[in-house]
């Protein structure tokens, strides 16, 4: 039996962020004197040491508390963010929805960011042209569609945000935190559409804190706690663990 190919490998990653921290008058006039000896800031360790794999057609749950490191992983592998060392890689289309926006100018309309933000998201102008029409009524705002964006509600933005990467047919489509997204009529459409890209065999990786809606559609969960990893299984399992049952 062939083994399925790997659509996401995550090997030994570690990221790491310095924060700065405000010090009093006194503190920065001593640190001077001092020739700046020492150091204002100190090093968090988002991601420690994380390895896994992730097979073509798998649906996995990055799951984990704030500051957990799994949003953070979720920018990793989608090339937003580079890690400070081990490795990242994907294979084939890669979209989704990473940050509320990401790719939409504020100054151009609806209609060029779905050009836009398609274009960024590895669509051609034909294939554009083509879906723009399903876009448009998935995302339920075609009357401000040749509005300027920067006068859309956060959930019109989510909408056509959505329906654009939705729409890229990816070979791994990754999704934080919009679950929520629009009214609950709307909300159960795109979870439609997401179960749809995994029964067509795509690759899902999602990070919510809706877990009930997590278990409805990822059969495996990877729960990271102070940036390492440690549940990789079944969803429920991961669940349990980050709601304290086992």
């Amino acid at each position: 039996m062939t083994a399925t190919p790997l659509a996401i490998t995550v090997r030994d990653v570690r990221k790491d962020f310095v924060l700065r921290h405000t010090r009093s008058m006194k503190e920065a006039f001593m640190w001077l004197i001092k020739g700046r000896r020492g150091d204002l800031s100190e090093k968090f360790t988002a991601i420690d040491d994380v390895s896994f794999d992730v097979h073509e057609g798998e649906a996995v749950a990055l799951l984990g508390l704030n500051g957990s490191g799994k949003s953070t992983m979720l920018k990793m592998i989608s090339g937003v963010m580079m890690p400070d060392s081990g490795l990242v890689a994907t294979r084939g289309r890669v979209a989704g929805l990473i940050e509320v926006g990401a790719g939409f100018h504020p100054d151009l309309t609806g209609r060029d960011n779905v050009y836009l933000n398609g274009a960024i998201l590895g669509m051609t102008a034909s294939e554009l042209d083509e879906k723009f029409d399903a876009i448009v009524e998935f995302s339920e705002i075609g009357q401000f569609i040749d509005t300027e964006v920067k006068f859309y509600s956060s959930g019109m933005y989510l909408r056509l945000a959505f329906a654009v990467a939705i729409h890229t047919t990816p070979d791994v489509f990754l999704v934080d935190e919009i679950l929520a997204v629009g009214d609950e009529p709307f909300q159960k459409k795109c979870m439609d559409k997401i179960a749809e890209l995994i029964a067509a065999g795509h690759t899902l990786v999602v990070v919510s804190h809706e877990l009930d809606k997590v278990a409805d559609i990822c059969d495996r969960g990877i729960l990271l706690e102070h940036g390492r990893k440690v549940v990789d299984g079944s969803v429920t399992d991961a669940i349990k663990r980050l709601r304290g049952e086992d």
